[in-house]
């Protein structure tokens, strides 16, 4: 099953818990269940319209954030405010699409300057010497009609790992004021710093590191779309 069908197998039970189903396959506002299912696909269909190619994150609705302990007391949050990509992405069998990323690690952002020049510096991401963390897909399957997971070579500071994401698919569809197709995707992943060479201070700030991406993508339509 796509995930096309996982949407219109879904929108077709809604309808039919929404609208009542009667003993001669009536709907409660008498349209027959087929007839009410039929205009609720062909409204889907719409609504999950995103072809194959290659897409680029929407640099408004674009997210990598991170999260560990501080010494047991509590658990910040931190985000890179640049990055782009590439998703190549083939709706007919979404396990043979890919996806690289490369992040502007200078744009970390704690929301606290002091510490933002902490990070910055050699004991943690060294980004006068390592300016870029980068990902990589190796595969991608899929682990329900709208779930997968996306395997990959993730590279800090010069080290490259593998690494797993979690990978839930929310939407894809054409939109009509950036004459766009546009898909969304929520994806994590836990690392263990140490790992790419982030050890300090490790264990009194946790070594396991947890990875949230939100992210939207975009490729243009035709003109005459």
């Amino acid at each position: 099953m796509t995930l096309r069908d996982f949407a219109l197998a879904g929108a077709a039970a809604l309808t039919l818990a929404a609208c009542g189903q009667s003993a001669d396959g009536q709907s409660a506002n008498g349209a027959s269940v087929g007839e009410a299912a039929s205009a609720q696909q062909t409204a889907d269909v719409m609504e999950f319209e995103a072809p194959s190619g290659a897409y680029e994150p929407d640099y408004k609705h674009r997210y990598i954030t991170f999260s560990y302990f501080h010494q047991g007391y509590s658990r910040p949050w931190l985000r890179w405010d640049d990055w782009t990509g590439t998703l190549n992405w083939d709706a007919d069998a979404p396990e043979n699409s890919s996806v690289s990323v490369t992040i502007d690690a200078t744009s970390i952002n704690s929301g606290v300057d002091e510490f933002d020049g902490h990070l910055n510096g050699e004991r943690f991401f060294d980004t006068a010497n390592n300016p870029e963390i980068t990902f990589a897909s190796t595969s991608v399957e899929k682990t329900g009609a709208n779930t997968g997971t996306i395997t990959g070579d993730l590279t800090i500071k010069g080290v490259t790992k593998p690494a797993t994401l979690e990978v839930v698919f929310h939407k894809g569809a054409y939109d009509e004021r950036g004459n766009v197709y546009k898909l969304g995707f929520s994806g994590k992943t836990t690392v263990n710093r140490s790992e790419f060479g982030l050890d300090f201070a490790v264990p009194i700030v946790s070594d396991e590191v947890e990875i949230v991406i939100e992210t939207e993508w975009v490729m243009p339509a035709p003109a005459s779309e």
